[in-house]
C-alpha cells in the first residue's frame, strides 16, 4: 500500500448525506425453556447510533471485534431488521419500505462480504454470479457484455466469466465480489472487513480498486474494518465504536492526529509506526480487563469499566452523547465527559495503564543459569 496521505473530505465530499442514521438499535433476544419459550434479556448489538455519510465519501467503522460494526452495516441495508431508529437514504425511510419497494431500493444499497468464498456460489459460474443481480431485477440486455464489463473494471479478464470460485485466488474472488456488489450501479456500498481475509500484499491491491472504482463511479462507501491503517488510508471520516454506540466521529486526518476518546487513544497506541526509535520509545495505553457483555452493558459509559482515565463522577452513571469539543471542528464529535481535560492534560490515565519503554525494570537475572558450554 503507498504511504500517501489519505483523501481529504473536502476531496470527494460534499455536504449533502446520502445516508443518516439516527437513533438505529439492532437488540436480539434470549430465550429460555424448552416447552415454552420466553425472552429473559437481549443482546444489545446496535445501541443508539447516529451516524452521517456524505454522498461520495469513504466513511471507515472500526471497533474491537463484538462491538458491533457489522450488525449496524447489516442493518443499514436491512439485511438484519433494526429494532428502532431510523436509516435515511436520500430523502427516503428505508425502515419504511417493504416488498417491491424495498426490493427497488435494494438496487442503490450493495454490500461487500468480509468471506468471498462464502459469499460466492460454488456451483455457479462467474458469468452466472454476476448476471444473477441483473435477473433477480429485471435488468435486460446482452448480460455477457455486461459481465465483461464488470470483469474489466474490477481487472479481471473475460475469460474469467467461465471459471468457478474455487479457481480463484482469495484477491481475486473478492474482484468478483466488488463486481456484483456494483452490477446494478448501486450509489451506496458496504464493505464488511473486505480485506482482513487477504494478504497484506493483496490488500493493498483490493483498497486501490476500492478507490478507482469510487473516482471513476462515483460511489459511496461505508467500510467496516479492525485494521486502522487501511481505514486511514481509505476513508475520509473515521467513526469509532465500542460495545454497540459510537465514542467518536471525525475526519480521518483529525483523528488520527488528535483522538480524543480514551478509547480511541488506546486503539491508535497500538498501532505500529514505520521508525523504530519513535516505536521503541512512545508510550502504549493498555486497556484493563475484558469487552462487557452487550447483554449486560455497563452503566453509564460503557468504557468505563476499562477507560484509564476514568472519574468517580459522572463516568458509571452518566452515559455521554455525541458531542464537539471547543478548539475542534463541528465535525469532530466524542462521546466523553472528560474530553476537555484529558486533552489538557488535567486528567491524567491510571499508571497501571501505561507502558512506558523507558521506564520498564530490567529483567531479573535467572537464580538458576544454565552452565556454560
Amino acid at each position: 500500500m503507498s504511504q500517501t496521505s489519505p483523501p481529504s473530505a473536502e476531496k470527494r465530499a460534499s455536504v449533502e448525506n446520502l445516508l443518516s442514521v439516527r437513533g438505529l438499535e439492532v437488540h436480539f433476544p434470549i430465550k429460555s425453556g424448552i416447552v415454552v419459550e420466553r425472552q429473559v434479556g437481549s443482546v444489545k448489538a446496535v445501541d443508539g447510533v447516529d451516524l452521517d455519510i456524505p454522498r461520495g465519501a469513504t466513511v471507515g467503522l472500526v471497533g474491537e471485534s463484538g462491538c458491533g460494526k457489522s450488525t449496524l452495516g447489516r442493518a443499514i441495508l436491512r439485511l438484519v431488521e433494526p429494532t428502532a431508529g431510523t436509516v435515511t437514504f436520500g430523502d427516503v425511510d428505508v425502515r419504511s419500505l417493504a416488498g417491491e419497494e424495498l426490493r427497488r431500493m435494494r438496487r442503490q444499497m450493495q454490500m461487500v462480504f468480509q468471506d468471498p468464498m462464502a459469499s460466492l456460489d460454488p456451483r455457479q459460474n462467474v458469468q452466472s454470479v454476476l448476471s444473477e443481480p441483473l435477473r433477480a431485477h429485471g435488468i435486460g440486455g446482452d448480460h455477457r457484455a455486461r459481465v465483461r464489463e464488470l470483469l474489466n473494471l474490477v481487472g479481471l479478464p473475460a475469460s474469467a466469466a467461465n471459471r468457478y470460485p474455487h479457481e480463484f485466488s482469495g484477491g481475486q474472488r473478492q474482484r468478483i465480489g466488488i463486481a456484483r456488489a456494483i452490477a446494478l450501479e448501486p450509489q451506496l456500498i458496504v464493505a464488511d472487513e473486505p480485506v482482513s481475509a487477504l494478504d497484506v500484499s493483496i490488500q493493498a491491491q483490493v483498497v486501490n480498486l476500492l478507490e478507482e472504482l469510487q473516482d471513476r463511479l462515483g460511489l459511496t462507501y461505508l467500510v467496516i474494518a479492525h485494521d486502522l491503517a487501511v481505514v486511514r488510508h481509505i476513508a475520509d471520516v473515521v467513526a469509532v465504536m465500542y460495545l454497540g454506540g459510537l465514542v467518536e466521529q471525525a475526519p480521518s486526518d483529525d483523528l488520527y492526529a488528535t483522538p480524543l476518546h480514551p478509547y480511541t487513544k488506546a486503539l491508535m497506541s497500538a498501532v505500529p509506526i514505520p521508525d523504530p526509535e519513535v516505536e521503541d520509545t512512545r508510550q502504549r495505553i493498555l486497556l484493563q480487563g475484558d469487552l462487557p457483555s452487550p447483554a449486560d452493558p455497563p452503566t453509564g459509559c460503557r468504557f468505563h469499566t476499562r477507560c484509564p482515565f476514568r472519574q468517580p463522577t459522572r463516568c458509571a452513571d452518566e452515559r455521554p452523547a455525541l458531542r464537539t469539543v471547543a478548539g475542534h471542528a463541528d465535525a469532530h464529535r466524542v462521546a466523553c465527559h472528560w474530553a476537555e481535560d484529558i486533552e489538557a492534560g488535567r486528567i491524567r490515565p491510571a499508571a497501571s495503564a501505561v507502558v512506558d519503554p523507558d521506564q520498564q525494570p530490567d529483567p531479573e537475572p535467572d537464580p538458576n543459569p544454565a552452565p556454560a558450554t
